[in-house]
């Protein structure tokens, strides 16, 4: 036998901690000798508290004990009622062995019952199944008369009666004996498509039945909702579907409403391009769908159970029908018009308070979870057509104003002007309305289409200026072989510089954007084109005037004081009051032109080889007629009100520099400075007016140009160039009788 110790070591254990701790506990209270005088305390403190220790352990294991053996006694007491269950078990199972065949002869009285039950079922149908063709025309009759409750009562007592034989033959897989009962009843069919035909008509004219008479469509729902419970039950049953079965009328009175809706208002004949016509028709579909929600909301939602939403039905059908309706309408080719009502009725006039925002339809009817009418791609399809279509309506108005322009340009009298004085024409005027106007128009649909013609208004605006620009250049060579044609041209070309003057500043007034007024630099470009081409325009026309002029000179006439510089005064100040009727910036361009043409014709006209200084008198006199014209012509173009510091005419008084220096070594130095001031100046230039002096030799001539070629000149950004346009004749070739190398 094993010890005690091997049996329970928990307790070894337990005990041992206890004794550990007990003697820690007692060397730490007794380690000072004076708490050896309070030992008898302890021992009678842990004397009692053991006694109490003691006590509760033997009261838990007398209760425990206790348990014990109340739960022996009511063991051993099951175990005798399971032996004595177990006893009767065996008696009746002995019982029944016993009886066994006596169960053998119900067996046959079992099936004898049967058969007299299906006997007596088949007995008392009998009546009903010999009056059924006389039910048949009862309800035909019932249906003629429109009495379509009491019709389909009867109709589904037969459907009963049927269903129930055909079932029971289903049961006992007797379906050689279906065919023949389907053949008895066929009548059925007549009556249910007779039934159905009254209730889709019926259905079909809801929306004025509703107004007139709501009993005949309630009818109709009435008998829907019956077919519709019988289909459920026979469903959930799913034992036999007879033939027929599930009706599904419910949805056929769904698919009805929805092709009644959408056949009346939306599958009608060939819907008009124009915009008019399309305008009456979008106008008799607002009118019309508005006017029978309100019936629908009003009056057919109270006759239909709530479960079939009718409204949000009906709502949606119309929504529906309206996105495909539109879509066919946009397959047709339609005008600018036409695409402009149905863009901006499908996103403005269709869920505005006028159609499906109307109070009267509100708070039910709610289009917003639908999804748009056009779609975000059909929308900016449709908008691209629009604008193409308006893009050529633009371009034929634009060209119609051009040719009313260039007629006028054609008339005995001068342009009209404003109240400055100034000279203008009703184009710009024309120009910018009829953009501004087309901009305005599509900012009523949305932003998007507004920025389209706001790009389409600058491309054209910009096409325009183009096709004006190739006018006035056809207008000019007309004008070239007879300047007697148009009468007033040089007053017609200073009227399209203050048109063109009054595009450029309007232009900016079309950004649909108040804050962003930025012209695009292709436009600005092409205003400053047609502006440069009217100011050529004029500047040639004041060339002719002052050629025959400047052919005059140098000659030994003009040095000894002619007028001829008096005579180019009189045409330019002519001009210049010509000039003073356009606004300011382009009459201070003009000036400045006008003033560069002169000094650089005066100048060509010096380089042209007609005259050579003979001896120090004439260059001296070549000095002072230079002085004199020049002084002359700077203080007409000041006075016109050109500052001094623009013109160009300084390039004649720092030429005359060179002709009166007397001293020709010099030359070289006074031509350094002059090609500083002016480096557009080349070789050529500078051997012509040296040349003109007649008193350089070739030497000095050599080193000038050695000079010159020593000190090459770039044009600085700012210079404003002279004598690069100025050409000088080619110099003569010597004469030679024979062959040989000329000198």
């Amino acid at each position: 036998a094993s010890s005690p110790d091997e049996e329970w070591p928990e307790a070894e254990k337990a005990e041992k901690l206890a004794r550990g701790a007990a003697l820690k506990w007692a060397s730490g209270v007794f380690y000072c000798p004076e708490k050896l005088e309070g030992l008898g305390q302890y021992r009678s403190r842990e004397t009692q508290r053991n006694s109490s220790i003691q006590s509760r352990l033997k009261s838990t294991v007398q209760s425990y004990l206790e348990g014990v053996s109340a739960g022996l006694e009511q063991l051993r007491s099951a175990a005798q009622e399971v032996q004595s269950v177990c006893q009767d078990l065996g008696a009746a199972q002995w019982t029944l062995l016993d009886s066994a065949d006596r169960f053998q002869g119900l067996q046959q009285m079992r099936a004898l019952m049967a058969e007299h039950v299906q006997l007596a079922s088949v007995v008392q149908v009998l009546p009903q199944l010999f009056s059924v063709h006389e039910v048949f025309s009862h309800t035909l009759q019932l249906l003629g008369g429109q009495h379509l409750l009491e019709a389909h009562a009867e109709l589904m007592m037969m459907e009963h009666l049927r269903d129930d034989i055909l079932s029971q033959l289903h049961l006992r897989g007797l379906s050689s004996a279906q065919a023949t009962v389907l053949s008895y009843f066929s009548g059925l069919q007549e009556l249910n498509q007779s039934l159905a035909k009254q209730l889709w008509d019926i259905v079909g004219s809801s929306l004025q039945l509703v107004r007139e008479d709501p009993v005949l469509f309630v009818t109709a729902v009435r008998i829907i909702e019956r077919e519709e419970k019988i289909d459920d039950t026979l469903l959930l049953e799913a034992t036999f579907l007879p033939p027929g079965r599930p009706k599904g009328w419910r949805q056929k009175f769904y698919h009805v409403l929805r092709e009644t809706i959408t056949g009346a208002r939306f599958h009608a004949a060939h819907v008009e391009a124009e915009g008019p016509g399309l305008a009456r028709h979008l106008a008799a579909l607002q009118k019309d769908i508005v006017s029978e929600l309100r019936v629908v909301k009003d009056l057919m939602v109270q006759c239909v159970p709530a479960h079939y939403n009718i409204l949000s039905v009906c709502t949606a059908t119309y929504h529906q029908a309206l996105i495909s309706h539109l879509q066919d309408i946009l397959r047709e080719d339609l005008d600018k018009q036409a695409l402009f009502l149905l863009l901006e009725w499908a996103l403005r006039v269709y869920h505005s308070p006028e159609m499906m925002g109307h109070p009267d339809l509100l708070p039910e009817v709610d289009v917003s979870a639908l999804g748009p009418l056009m779609s975000p791609e059909l929308v900016d399809q449709t908008e691209r057509k629009y604008v193409v279509k308006v893009k050529a309506s633009v371009l034929e108005w634009m060209q119609r104003t051009l040719e009313v322009e260039f007629k006028e340009w054609f008339r005995e009298e001068e342009p009209e002007t404003d109240h400055q004085g100034f000279f203008q024409s009703a184009l710009p005027v024309i120009v910018m309305q009829m953009l501004n106007e087309n901009i305005q128009v599509a900012s009523l649909i949305t932003d998007s289409l507004q920025q389209k013609v706001y790009n389409m208004a600058l491309e054209e605006l910009e096409a325009f200026l183009g096709r004006l620009r190739e006018a006035l250049v056809q207008c000019g060579k007309e004008h070239q072989k007879d300047r007697t044609v148009p009468k007033y041209y040089v007053s017609y070309l200073l009227a399209m510089l203050n048109n063109n003057l009054a595009l450029s500043s309007s232009v900016s007034s079309l950004h649909p954007d108040t804050a962003c007024r930025e012209v695009p630099t292709s436009l600005r470009a092409a205003l400053d084109r047609t502006q440069k081409k009217a100011c050529q325009l004029l500047l040639e026309e004041l060339l002719l005037d002052l050629q025959p002029l400047c052919l005059q000179l140098p000659s030994r006439k003009w040095l000894s004081g002619s007028q001829l510089v008096s005579s180019m005064c009189e045409v330019i100040d002519k001009y210049a009051k010509d000039f003073s009727r356009v606004k300011k910036p382009i009459f201070t361009l003009l000036l400045a032109e006008s003033e560069l043409l002169v000094a650089s014709q005066y100048l060509r006209a010096l380089m042209q080889k007609k005259m050579v200084c003979k001896n120090e008198g004439e260059r001296g006199q070549l000095s002072d007629r230079l002085l004199q014209d020049a002084m002359q012509l700077r203080e007409l173009f000041c006075g016109l009100g050109l500052d001094q510091s623009q013109q160009s005419l300084e390039a004649v008084f720092a030429l005359r520099e060179l002709i009166c220096l007397k001293d020709p070594a010099l030359l070289s130095l006074e031509v350094l400075g002059f090609i500083t001031k002016y480096p557009d100046v080349s070789d050529e230039h500078i051997t012509t007016l040296l040349d003109l002096r007649g008193d350089v030799s070739k030497e000095v001539r050599h080193m000038v140009l050695e000079m010159m070629a020593q000190h090459p000149q770039v044009l600085p950004e700012s210079y404003r160039p002279i004598f690069n346009t100025i050409l000088v004749p080619a110099p003569e070739l010597p004469f030679c009788l024979r062959k040989g190398k000329c000198a």
